[in-house]
């Protein structure tokens, strides 16, 4: 199964090595690896997603509080989040009309032009992974020349109060 997993750290040359090789002298097959800085000076944020048993999964996050620089791990797997992926995809437009049809593409995905040069366009999608990979798939035929892909940022939803949601029950009933 597979896992997305948040772990805020301090920021340090070799933390993210270390945290790296849980994973992999366990022999979980890492799908997507994104870090990027925080809010907070001298902090990262690391997000992976991973594939493995909930048992092992409970065991390699137990191994990451050891690492000292590591602050705090969350499995986000099974609540509501927000996930985003960002791709840069350059696709060969030989004519006019080729380049019409991916820019009629690239309105629907919401997606946008960044790059236009003769013979391709730069193409900037975000979105989840699977509006990724249905831009990819329908952007394939036309003819990709090079594809970048950031891997998965994800956050937990915020979480109403029990007084908030029933507010906001009363609310929807009162609209339907």
């Amino acid at each position: 199964m597979k896992h997305t997993l948040v772990a805020t750290m301090e920021d340090g040359p070799a933390v993210l090595n270390r945290v790296v090789s849980l994973f992999r002298q366990r022999g979980f097959a890492i799908d997507s690896l994104t870090i990027g800085k925080t809010h907070e000076t001298h902090v990262m944020r690391l997000t992976m997603v991973v594939d493995g048993s909930k048992t092992a999964i409970e065991q390699v996050v137990k191994q990451l509080y050891k690492v000292i620089e590591v602050r705090k791990v969350s499995d986000l797997t099974e609540d509501q989040t927000v996930e985003r992926e960002l791709a840069l995809i350059k696709v060969a437009s030989k004519s006019a009309a080729l380049r019409s049809e991916i820019l009629q593409m690239v309105d629907v995905y919401r997606a946008r032009v960044v790059d236009i040069a003769m013979g391709s366009l730069t193409v900037e999608v975000t979105g989840p992974t699977d509006k990724i990979d249905s831009m990819v798939s329908m952007l394939r035929p036309y003819g990709i020349k090079e594809m970048v892909r950031t891997g998965l940022v994800a956050m937990a939803r915020g979480v109403m109060s029990g007084q908030e949601k029933g507010r906001e029950a009363v609310r929807l009933r009162e609209v339907s």
